[in-house]
């Protein structure tokens, strides 16, 4: 039973998910397992390009508002509110983020952008914790306002301005970037030799170190910040007693509406932020249309990393490194991944024999030789598959990993002041 002392004990928290976690070597070796495998696809296809520099630095940058859209995601339903609201949010940053950018300098963009996600959070939060409303219909309304509102804002912001159009902001000054010297050249060289795993792991760090955005430091920095903050301290002990069991939190003196309405806020602000990085960093102007569904890509990273801010981190990375393909090297690349993923749904099959789990095994071996009949029946794929790519994948690993997740306990559930007296 949960006492008033536990909520105070920053080490506490709430029932932890069910079923077996990943010890941090498992993880580990698992991380380097499929290295491994994807360094042997590499030599066999000849397609370089799946863990070069350049690559990997193009998936940091597209992983980063998807990183920040989920962590957006974590904060609100930590506290027990869904935000299917978070692209709106993302939104209201690029367009905030792009309007004061280019007027008063990048920096008070980011701010501005930030305040702009916060106000799409404190309305998602008004309309769901005070008046009870359903989490969705209401996370669907912000996406539509949000739509609706910058498309009607940019024409009167932008047009007369050098640049400026209806859907175009003008350009915005860079944030500045950062190359690690010595390490970053270093790293290159190592990566273009094309030895086994060494060049690979070379490749992947030389994206780390390699033309990074300070925001992009920012925004990895949030993660263990984020882990900290609701992991070990009594304030996120708090907020997660208020997913998991609201009524028992009141009941210990938690003012649950208040835990709910700052954690709703910040995941907008946070959504904001990812939005601000698409208009200022990936590219430095707003376009009508550039969140392109990274919000909701974002809340997939979230679900694939079990309500996590490290699962979440690999999830941004799966989805942000299968974009990038989109822009370098995309159909050879993804025709080498095809060889990748019939070897990972061959391995699968044997672990499910393994277990004993005959049918899953025979399904999962069967979808693994189909893939490997197109890789070998073929010497590219079509630029509609490497486009549709991201999404593909989305899906496929929401639905391998569906069996293990374990969302808050009281994630959605409408929530009145009193309700347990």
């Amino acid at each position: 039973m949960t006492t008033a002392t536990d909520l105070n004990q920053p080490t506490l928290q709430p029932a932890a998910p069910t079923g077996r976690r990943l010890s941090l070597p498992v993880l580990l070796l698992i991380i380097a397992g499929g290295l491994a495998l994807t360094s042997i696809v590499r030599l066999i296809t000849g397609a370089d390009g799946i863990t070069n520099v350049s690559q990997m630095s193009t998936a940091l940058q597209l992983a980063v508002p998807i990183g920040l859209a989920g962590l957006g995601g974590l904060w609100a339903e930590r506290a027990g509110v869904v935000n299917i609201g978070l692209e709106g949010m993302m939104i209201l940053g690029t367009w905030f983020g792009a309007w004061a950018g280019f007027q008063w300098g990048p920096w008070t963009g980011v701010l501005v952008g930030i305040i702009g996600g916060c106000l799409g959070g404190l309305l998602h939060a008004f309309v769901t914790v005070t008046f009870n409303v359903n989490h969705i219909v209401s996370g669907v309304a912000i996406n539509i306002l949000a739509l609706g509102a910058t498309r009607y804002l940019a024409p009167l912001a932008f047009e007369g301005h050098a640049g400026g159009s209806a859907k175009q902001s003008p350009a915005v000054d860079s944030l500045g970037s950062f190359t690690v010297p010595g390490l970053s050249d270093g790293l290159r060289e190592l990566n273009d030799k094309g030895w086994f795993l060494i060049s690979d792991i070379a490749g992947l760090l030389g994206g780390l170190v390699t033309n990074v955005s300070w925001l992009t430091l920012i925004a990895v920095a949030l993660i263990p910040a984020t882990w900290w903050i609701l992991w070990r301290t009594a304030f996120g002990l708090r907020l997660r007693s208020c997913g998991e069991n609201p009524v028992a939190a009141e009941s210990l003196g938690v003012n649950v509406y208040k835990y709910k309405y700052i954690a709703v806020v910040i995941s907008g602000g946070l959504a904001g932020l990812g939005g601000v990085f698409l208009s200022i960093v990936a590219n430095p102007f707003y376009l009508e249309g550039q969140v392109s569904g990274r919000g909701f890509i974002g809340l997939a990273a979230m679900i694939f990393g079990n309500w996590m801010p490290g699962g979440l981190a690999l999830g941004a990375g799966l989805f942000g490194y299968t974009d990038s393909l989109n822009l370098r090297g995309g159909s050879a690349n993804v025709h080498a991944l095809l060889l990748l993923g019939a070897l990972l749904l061959i391995i699968g099959a044997i672990w499910l024999v393994v277990r004993k789990k005959y049918v899953p095994a025979v399904v999962t071996l069967v979808c693994g030789a189909l893939v490997f009949a197109w890789y070998a029946s073929t010497d590219e794929v079509p630029n509609q598959v490497v486009s549709a790519t991201p999404y593909v994948i989305t899906l496929v690993v929401l639905a391998l990993s569906a069996q293990r997740l374990r969302m808050p306990r009281a994630n959605g559930m409408p929530y009145r002041k009193g309700q347990g007296k």
